[in-house]
């Protein structure tokens, strides 16, 4: 640790330091595996037919190779900065100023665009119970979801965690069940479709590869945030152990579950034309497949189920927002009051109240002029994925930089790995912003606006600059 008696004192701690399991539920739970399963296939189903479980396979495998660097760095760094740190920590200060900058822009988009999908979810859950709101009330809802996801992530980030282990896992668990009773149906031949359990979807049939690609960017963006975790590097216990295990842990679970559950959910529409056309036509697919294969009961309860897992999601988000937000509030950016930490919970409050009022008065402000929750989800959904590709690049240049160090340790053929990241990413990015109709061609100019203001900030205050440097040179860190 650092020798700095101020910088220790800076330094979140948490009464019981965090293990893999608590650090891998705020990565899952910054996914949202029922919502990805619930809405991320649709848009797939309709570019690749029957080879969506194929689709998710190859965006598991381009996750894998950008999960690389997160895994390889963490084992080196430990710091509440997340990109920050690991591009600053390889690329230099200014280089992990403009990625963890990214990366701050990337959770705040993302936690206002869950404050939206909450309330998209409260609204299909009533809809499920015969209750439809009126226009404009799910900004009553988007309130009261900020103001709960504020009691609770002003707690201990242990309690946050714990709670996210146990949305993350009541709503898994659902969702294998009713996978599992799809497949039973279908192999029993008592289920309302024809086609069988056709293991072809797991192949690419007669998807261009130009088609499976693209839809492999809408699967990737399941895996959004898994790398979330690595903000409570110092909260942890034995980090340089924990936080790489449940970045990969994060990732293989996540992985693991999306390709079955899109093969569960294929099959259960069936494969042949009429099947392929109602998959993508689903509002929810998991609600749909549930009424038909268990009841309008089991409907209600993934749809409860699916608005708890959009709420940890943003209590992840908010989570990590207020970390790296107290990370460079630390090293000098920002109000200094972003930097303290509550002294009975050990959490930097301030930030924490800051990103939540923040993104919750985000979404709200978008409704003011007439948008509904699902504009909120997906239009800031979209800024997020492209400062995410941001920010995960630094991480996969960092990480090739690091690789020709003397100090790293890693054999030169691993570089293929950061490489088809980046190329993996550089693809995502311009899949985001070709062919997009407004107001969706405004998004990357957004997104793009956040980043630079970030490299116009780090090369306009040379001072913070030298001093995210003497911090990250003073770190617990091995490079």
């Amino acid at each position: 640790m650092s020798n700095d008696p101020v910088a220790e004192a800076a330094t979140p701690t948490t009464k019981r330091p965090l293990g893999t399991f608590e650090v891998t539920a705020i990565g899952i739970g910054f996914m949202g595996p029922v919502m990805a399963m619930s809405l991320n296939g649709i848009g797939v189903a309709g570019l690749v037919g029957k080879s969506v479980p194929f689709t998710f396979l190859v965006a598991f495998i381009g996750t894998l190779f950008v999960a690389y660097g997160f895994v390889r760095l963490t084992r080196r760094i430990s710091h509440a900065g997340s990109v920050y740190a690991l591009a600053g920590s390889t690329l230099g200060p200014r280089a992990g100023f403009f990625g963890g900058f990214a990366l701050l822009g990337t959770y705040i988009f993302f936690a206002a665009c869950i404050v939206g999908a909450c309330a998209v979810f409260f609204e299909a859950m009533l809809g499920e119970m015969g209750v439809v709101l009126a226009p404009g009330m799910w900004m009553i809802v988007a309130a009261l979801v900020g103001i709960l996801a504020l009691v609770l992530t002003l707690r201990e980030s242990a309690i946050v965690a714990r709670t996210l282990l146990g949305i993350g896992f009541v709503g898994i668990a659902a969702m294998l069940i009713l996978a599992i009773v799809i497949i039973v149906k279908i192999a029993a031949g008592s289920a309302p479709v024809t086609t069988g359990i056709d293991f072809t979807t797991l192949t690419p049939g007669d998807a261009p590869i130009t088609a499976i690609m693209t839809a492999a960017v809408f699967g990737f963006l399941s895996w959004a945030g898994f790398e979330s975790g690595t903000s409570l590097a110092e909260e942890s216990a034995d980090p340089k152990r924990v936080i790489p295990r449940a970045v990969l842990l994060a990732v293989i679970v996540g992985g693991l579950v999306y390709v079955f559950m899109m093969f569960a959910q294929t099959i259960g529409f069936g494969t042949d034309q009429a099947g392929i056309d109602a998959f993508a036509n689903a509002s929810s697919t998991l609600t749909t497949l549930s009424s038909t294969y268990i009841g309008p009961w089991f409907a209600i309860l993934i749809s409860i189920i699916a608005f708890l897992v959009a709420f940890g999601a943003l209590l992840s988000s908010t989570t990590a927002a207020s970390r790296l937000l107290f990370a460079l509030a630390r090293d000098g950016f920002g109000p200094k009051s972003f930097a303290k930490l509550n002294p009975t919970t050990q959490v930097p409050s301030i930030a924490v109240m800051f990103v939540v009022i923040l993104t919750t008065l985000m979404a709200l402000a978008l409704g003011a002029f007439g948008a509904t929750s699902v504009d909120a989800y997906y239009w800031y959904a979209t800024m997020g994925t492209l400062c995410m590709v941001v920010a995960y690049g630094m991480t996969a240049v960092g990480v090739i930089r690091f690789t020709f160090t003397k100090s790293s340790g890693i054999p030169k053929w691993e570089l293929i790995f950061p490489v088809l990241a980046l190329v993996f990413l550089v693809y995502v990015y311009v899949i985001q912003i070709v062919g997009q109709e407004p107001p969706y061609t405004y998004f990357p100019w957004l997104a793009g606006a956040w980043c630079i203001l970030g490299l116009i900030i780090v090369l306009s205050r040379p001072s913070l600059a030298k001093r995210i440097g003497a911090r990250l040179t003073v770190e617990d860190t091995d490079l």
